[in-house]
């Protein structure tokens, strides 16, 4: 059965945490010798796990790649709360390996690109403080929560257009946790569940609402949430009844 529990993320395997936040990302940064850039919209996950980056073929980096065919390389993503709190970052991942040329294709614009691969060779997860190493084989493997492409969507839908259904589920959490709390943003969903922020004047708790089995497939979405607010409202009710 799910519960509210203290904390960001639900106990999965590391591999699948990055590989949803890989997944999910919109930009990163590219550090090799002698370059860094920070690239928006230019990464992809091949089938087999691989990180592919596209690269402007113009650009010194495609060059050193295209002429040496192998750079060393460090990726490095910031994973991002979609709503509006004052900590935003959830988590970071630091993926270092080798970058090597896959092909030149006309993608963007009819610039050409030089689609080059990272061949991983350590990864790093860091999440609440806390930060693992993650077997490339694994992270290769895994496959990104089947929430990742949807979530900030949901989440700032959630936070704008229906406050009171948060204020409902806020009461799933302990009375003793919600004490001296000004502020309750949703800032996690996932197949497990949703993580709401306690803000509170200084400081803030994250609280995970598990759902009552992980989900299946997307469509399960909105029975699994009926079913938390469900339970929001049964809190609401005791709470009443042991007050009179």
């Amino acid at each position: 059965m799910g519960g509210a529990r203290l904390s960001n993320i639900h106990p999965d395997a590391s591999a699948q945490r990055l590989r949803t936040i890989v997944a999910a990302a919109t930009s990163l940064e590219l550090r090799t010798p002698g370059h860094r850039a920070d690239l928006i919209n230019r990464h992809s996950l091949d089938p087999s796990g691989r990180i592919r980056i596209d690269l402007p073929v113009d650009s010194r980096l495609a060059t050193d790649i295209t002429h040496q065919r192998e750079v060393a390389a460090v990726l490095e993503i910031t994973d991002l709360a979609p709503t509006p709190v004052r900590d935003r970052v959830r988590g970071r991942c630091t993926l270092s390996g080798w970058l090597a040329p896959v092909t030149i294709s006309d993608t963007r614009n009819d610039d050409e690109d030089l689609t080059v691969a990272l061949d991983l060779a350590a990864v790093e997860l860091s999440v609440d403080g806390i930060t693992a190493m993650v077997d490339p084989a694994d992270f290769a493997a895994a496959e990104p929560d089947l929430l990742a492409a949807e979530e900030a969507e949901l989440l700032c839908h959630l936070d704008r257009r229906h406050p009171r259904t948060v204020e409902r589920l806020c009461r799933l959490v302990e009375p003793r946790h919600r004490h001296g709390v000004q502020r309750v943003v949703p800032v996690r969903l996932d197949r497990h569940g949703l993580v709401l922020r306690l803000e509170r004047v200084s400081g803030h708790r994250d609280v995970r609402l598990g759902f009552t089995s992980a989900l299946r497939h997307s469509g399960e979405l909105r029975e699994r949430m009926a079913e938390l607010l469900e339970r929001g409202t049964a809190c609401s009710r005791r709470t009443r009844t042991w007050l009179n």
